[in-house]
């Protein structure tokens, strides 16, 4: 791992320590969310690169044991695929639900929850498109817009409105 990695992984695992309620599941989407590119505009022999703090935040979560898992609407999943396994992390995920889709995630969520058993409330998503974070929302899934990737402030967002609403969740 990289000198810049391991700090923000050192980083995230701090402001993942600082809450109590944490998530069963992160749910991430790939375009523009953890790597900053669409991957049909490229080929599958081509080099992926993610956010520079995607992957320490993504060690992070897993060195917490927190389950992470993917809901992309690519329409080349396969190109999708071949780059999660080129950066080395597809094995960090235990569902990946790339396909294309009209339902803006609900389809995908639909396909995670059946994998995994997970409640709604207990997952938490990152994805860069407002109508994906609406839709998701409504599903009772804490959700979080990024304008620039997954990065440490993200998650410390991501972490605190999850920590919010399971905190109004239980109460009520």
């Amino acid at each position: 791992m990289a000198e810049e990695e391991a700090k923000v992984k050192n980083e995230a695992l701090q402001i993942i320590s600082s809450f109590e309620n944490l998530p069963r599941l992160v749910v991430f989407d790939l375009d523009y969310t953890l790597w900053p590119f669409y991957c049909e505009c490229y080929y599958e022999d081509d080099m992926p690169y993610l956010f520079p703090q995607a992957r320490g935040i993504l060690y992070a979560l897993k060195e917490k044991g927190i389950d992470m898992a993917i809901a992309s609407r690519s329409p080349t999943a396969k190109i999708a695929k071949t780059f999660l396994n080129k950066l080395g992390i597809h094995s960090m995920f235990v569902a990946q639900e790339i396909f294309s889709s009209w339902t803006h995630k609900t389809d995908h969520f639909q396909r995670i929850h059946r994998k995994t058993g997970i409640p709604y409330s207990s997952m938490l998503f990152f994805d860069d498109e407002d109508r994906n974070i609406g839709a998701v929302s409504k599903m009772g899934v804490t959700s979080i817009l990024v304008d620039n990737g997954v990065n440490l402030a993200a998650l410390r967002k991501g972490l605190s409105t999850f920590s919010q609403n399971s905190c109004s969740s239980s109460s009520s």
